[in-house]
């Protein structure tokens, strides 16, 4: 498999488990103590209407990354995107003094995010 639709396939997957099968449930990860997404938007003093708005972006981004596995010209757009959303998602962590730990799958996507930008766009 070209590694361009691994990590397009990885980045895909690892949102939409997060967003759709795994947002109700506790994780090492969860900015400051939360339990799950709604109570870690609060941790982040953001809105749960913002939460709904992060949630829905990403889910969709998720599923363009995976469309742009065929249609690549919408890649630059999508994982643009998608990189503004790790740095806030990294913003939030740092904002609420979380151990490094709990953004490393931010950062780890972000990475991952940025590789695809720099070579395949």
């Amino acid at each position: 498999m070209d590694y361009f639709i691994f990590i397009n396939l990885l980045v895909s997957l690892t949102i939409l488990n997060v967003w759709l099968l795994r947002h109700n449930k506790q994780t090492p990860y969860r900015g400051g103590d939360s339990n799950n997404i709604k109570e870690e938007f609060n941790v982040y003093g953001l809105p749960a209407w913002f939460m709904y708005i992060i949630g829905a972006t990403k889910v969709i981004l998720a599923i363009l990354l995976i469309v742009g596995i065929w249609e690549r010209q919408i890649n630059f757009y999508v994982v643009s995107a998608m990189i503004l959303l790790m740095l806030g998602a990294l913003a939030m962590h740092f904002k609420v003094n979380d151990p490094i730990k709990k953004s490393l799958p931010a950062f780890s996507i972000l990475l991952l995010l940025i590789f695809i930008l720099l070579n395949h766009l």
